[in-house]
């Protein structure tokens, strides 16, 4: 039987593998090839053959070709792969820890002190000390508001999950009271604030591939190592310890990671909602709710999605183009309402 599990989730592993290479050429092939703001963009096309040469180095190909592949495109799908794999691996961790259906990576208020770290730079003018300070910025309130919640959650060495829980909402609408203070106080720059909420890829850079995607790897790796131990808290935390589980460490860990990856990827791209929600549960459905084929299921398809949601945005209204958390909340909402409606004729947990 377990030679038959393994198999099958080395299939799985593969079949996404390869549905997520495909994602990567296909985004390559649509784009606009004309300037931005120009009327009509030119409808040039670059072929898969000439993406397929430029991207292994061979064949004469006009160099802004090159450029858009390598320097525009590429980047940024890659980009929207990374964010999109760890908001699905950090959704799913917390679904699983929380054993909440409904919990996603920013349950603890993590986009809230992210959204007011991006914020006061915006406002405060702090930009000028580096076109990446409003990242590290959000980072690091991430990072500061999951710090609190926790220690606000923590009694005599214990950290009762429902606790946590709630800290996070306090934490979050705290920060989000204050994001809403900054939009007041921001006269002109109110725009800026609203788009970096919206979440977008259309800042996209090998800077920012290269800053995250160590972080991201390091966060999911630790979190597919604690797949069993999420397993096993499925069946509660008393049951966990039974079964010879350090709940109160696993909480940590798991909580450290997932919050990692979550703050890696917001400070680059905003809060973009609903991929580490909607997700986990897609992939529960067709694989089950082992945490060992889940997480990395979750992770490929977190990828596969916002790849082609970014491309849609790239695509509906071009020259322009629409925040990707515009696309992914229209595709999650009405999901979110579906998973309302079933959760009271089917037990998730």
């Amino acid at each position: 039987m377990k030679a038959y599990y393994k198999k099958r989730w080395l299939l799985i592993i593969a079949y996404l593998s390869i549905a997520l290479l495909f994602s990567i050429f296909l985004a390559l092939m649509i784009g606009v090839m004309g300037p931005i703001g120009k009327g009509i963009p030119d409808m040039e096309k670059i072929t898969a053959k000439e993406i397929f040469e430029i991207l292994l180095g061979k064949g004469n190909w006009p160099a802004t070709h090159k450029s858009i592949i390598l320097e525009i495109r590429l980047p940024r799908i890659f980009l929207a792969g990374i964010v999109g794999a760890a908001l699905a691996t950090a959704g799913c961790a917390m679904q699983g820890l929380f054993r909440n259906p409904m919990a996603s990576p920013y349950i603890l208020g993590i986009s809230s002190g992210a959204a007011f770290g991006a914020s006061l730079v915006i406002v405060s003018g702090l930009g000028i000390f580096g076109i990446y300070t409003m990242q590290i910025s959000a980072f690091l309130f991430a990072l500061i508001d999951v710090f609190v919640v926790y220690n606000i959650a923590k009694y005599k060495g214990v950290t009762p999950i429902e606790t946590l829980l709630l800290a996070g909402i306090a934490v979050g609408c705290f920060f989000s009271a204050l994001v809403s203070f900054m939009k007041y106080i921001s006269g002109e720059e109110l725009r800026l604030i609203v788009f970096w909420l919206m979440g977008g890829l259309w800042g996209s850079s090998w800077y920012k591939v290269y800053i995250t995607f160590p972080l991201v790897i390091l966060g999911i790796c630790v979190l597919l190592l604690f797949s069993r131990e999420l397993n096993i808290m499925l069946t509660g935390e008393t049951s966990a310890m039974h079964l010879g589980v350090d709940v109160e460490a696993t909480k940590k860990i798991i909580l450290l990671f997932a919050t990692l990856v979550t703050a890696a990827v917001v400070s680059v791209s905003g809060i973009i909602g609903f991929v580490g929600l909607i997700i986990p549960h897609i992939m529960r459905i067709v694989v089950g709710p082992d945490h060992r084929i889940l997480l990395p299921s979750s992770c490929l398809t977190g990828a596969i999605f916002l790849i082609f949601a970014d491309t849609l945005t790239r695509s509906i209204i071009q020259p322009a183009e629409m925040p990707v958390g515009i696309i992914t909340a229209l595709f999650g909402v009405p999901f979110f309402i579906y998973l309302l409606r079933r959760k009271r004729k089917v037990k998730w947990w």
